[in-house]
């Protein structure tokens, strides 16, 4: 599990000291994905479930902007940020569609 190890946090972003933040949230983000995936698995994307993919990809991408601009984690985290954008846009669509 990733949230078990520190091997995913890149090295040259500094010291991690909060150790237990960054697992907590791991499994966090983890705890999301398996409910979006059940969910898409058993054709049951209800409108929380949306919602639910919908905010918590535009937090995502709001924590990695925000602190790559303050130079508190790398600016490749910027592309993270595209990808959950992505996902945002393609979540959004599909609702309004009907496709979800």
């Amino acid at each position: 599990m990733a949230a078990s190890k520190n091997a995913n946090v890149p090295d040259g972003d500094g010291p991690k000291t909060d150790l237990w933040l960054v697992k907590t949230v791991g499994v966090l983000i983890a705890a999301i994905g398996e409910v979006l995936l059940w969910s898409g698995l058993a054709g049951n994307v209800s409108p929380g479930i949306v919602l639910l993919a919908i905010t918590s990809a535009a937090a995502l991408a709001t924590v990695d902007i925000n602190y790559a601009f303050k130079g508190v984690i790398s600016k490749i985290y910027l592309l993270d940020a595209i990808t959950e954008g992505c996902l945002v846009f393609f979540w959004i669509a599909a609702f309004i569609t009907g496709h979800v």
